[in-house]
């Protein structure tokens, strides 16, 4: 599986693409194709470049703080697996590993 980031936070960045190396993804950087897109809800334009990503074809895990359930609700709408911040790791190794 491919995946790309795109994680504001350098830190949870890197958390994630150890999660990532761990379960056997290959990170690829910006906008080469991936089958996956790790997303920050909180980001300018999340929710529009879900849509955008999602009419491609192109499958969304986004994550965003638990008081931001307005954010989290927004992204599943837009087509995304949206979880909290505190459940992002073992979702994104769930669908790497699926």
């Amino acid at each position: 599986m491919r995946l790309s980031f795109a994680i504001r936070d350098l830190f949870f960045r890197a958390k994630l693409a150890a999660v990532a190396a761990a379960a056997g993804a290959e990170v690829v950087s910006g906008d080469a194709p991936s089958d996956l897109v790790v997303l920050d809800v909180e980001a300018p334009g999340a929710v529009e470049r879900i849509r955008g990503l999602v009419e491609k074809g192109v499958a969304v895990l986004a994550f965003g703080p638990h008081v931001r359930a307005e954010l989290l609700r927004a992204a599943r709408e837009a087509g995304a697996t949206a979880v909290p911040n505190s459940q992002v790791e073992q979702a994104l190794a769930e669908r790497i590993r699926a």
